[in-house]
């Protein structure tokens, strides 16, 4: 009986004394070289399957990044589509296992050449359309708050709603596996509440940021676009949750000053573009994700 298979993968790597390197792993039941990946566990996000399997058959930590690219074919199982994503190694060692036996650290060009398959070469082609090392950005919309029209406080102190909390929490265990290390939020209560948990979990303060608010962005069209952009020339991976009203604007102005190219620039509640950006602060990448 043959069906569709979800699995995630990561061109995990790392910097090395001639440049960028990059995971290549060995598995002798198919006596093949592959990037790392493996099929989702049942309930499990692409994010976290990524790392996981990354971890598993390389024994490393992996810090994800910007998304690389969904490739499909057939197994006998049935149809299997892959989700790669770049993913930056965070310490470990390789010990062989039951399902890889060799692991090489090779330039992308080398270990394209290594590499069986075809669909390894299109993912680590996708890889060098940008520096491996970029800024990442994880821009987030507030979770739910329930209906505006229903609260009678003022609008800044509404509460998440039951769903918003679900989402904080879905957020919480997501935004960990791209490394953040630092939050901010607009100092609503419905936007802090949203990653307040993540930076309680990372042992961080929540930075109030009143420029990315629906009100300062009406009021000064182009702050909002100016202050992430500081945000990302910091450095780090900062976690920054603003409003509807302001995301798509910020995301349109990024755009137009890059090549990257996004058909929608969806922001439900509770989502995260995930922002990545060179070290001129010149974005390259930007990848959107729902987050239920």
């Amino acid at each position: 009986m043959s069906g569709k298979i979800a699995a995630a993968g990561a061109v995990l790597w790392r910097g090395g004394a001639g440049g960028v390197e990059v995971a290549v792993v060995h598995r002798p039941r198919y006596d093949d070289w592959s990037l790392p990946k493996g099929k989702l566990d049942r309930g499990e996000s692409t994010h976290a399957a990524a790392v996981r399997e990354v971890a598993e058959e390389t024994g490393f930590a992996a810090v994800l990044g910007r998304f690389l690219a969904r490739v499909s074919y057939r197994v006998p199982d049935g149809d299997k589509t892959v989700d790669y994503f770049a993913a930056r190694a965070a310490g470990g060692a390789f010990e062989p296992n039951d399902e890889v036996d060799q692991l090489r650290w090779l330039p992308v060009d080398a270990a394209a050449d290594l590499c069986r398959y075809p669909h390894d070469r299109v993912v680590l082609h996708r890889f060098t359309d940008a520096p491996a090392d970029t800024t990442t950005v994880l821009l987030v919309r507030h979770a739910h708050a329930g209906k505006k029209q229903l609260w009678t406080g003022p609008d800044a102190q509404r509460p998440l709603s039951p769903t918003g909390e679900r989402q904080s929490h879905a957020l919480t265990r997501l935004l960990p596996l791209f490394g953040p290390d630092r939050v901010h939020s607009v100092p609503k209560v419905r936007c802090t509440a949203t990653v307040a948990p993540l930076a309680a979990a990372l042992g961080v303060p929540v930075v109030p940021e009143p420029t990315l608010s629906e009100q300062a962005h009406e009021a000064s069209p182009g702050a909002a676009t100016a202050r992430l952009l500081e945000l990302a020339k910091d450095g780090g991976t900062p976690v920054v949750c603003s409003q509807g009203g302001v995301i798509p604007d910020v995301l349109a102005d990024l755009l137009t000053d890059s090549r990257v190219e996004a058909a929608d620039l969806k922001s439900r509640k509770g989502s995260v573009w995930v922002l990545s950006f060179d070290a001129d602060a010149r974005l390259v990448a930007a990848d959107y994700i729902p987050t239920a």
